[in-house]
């Protein structure tokens, strides 16, 4: 599964470690992240993410 990284922060979301925190269960791709998922680490929302290449 692709990693995707906040174009602020640079906080990389990988959906092998899901984010736990924040209810978000390993093995959830970025896609399935729900609407309102926000950042853990600076707050912005899906739309500031873009995959790693």
């Amino acid at each position: 599964m692709e990693k995707y990284v906040c174009t602020v922060c640079d906080w990389i979301y990988d959906p092998a470690v899901g984010d736990p925190d924040n209810g978000i269960a390993p093995g959830t791709p970025f896609a399935e992240l729900p609407d309102d998922w926000t950042c853990p680490e600076c707050g912005v929302g899906k739309d500031m993410f873009e995959p790693i290449e």
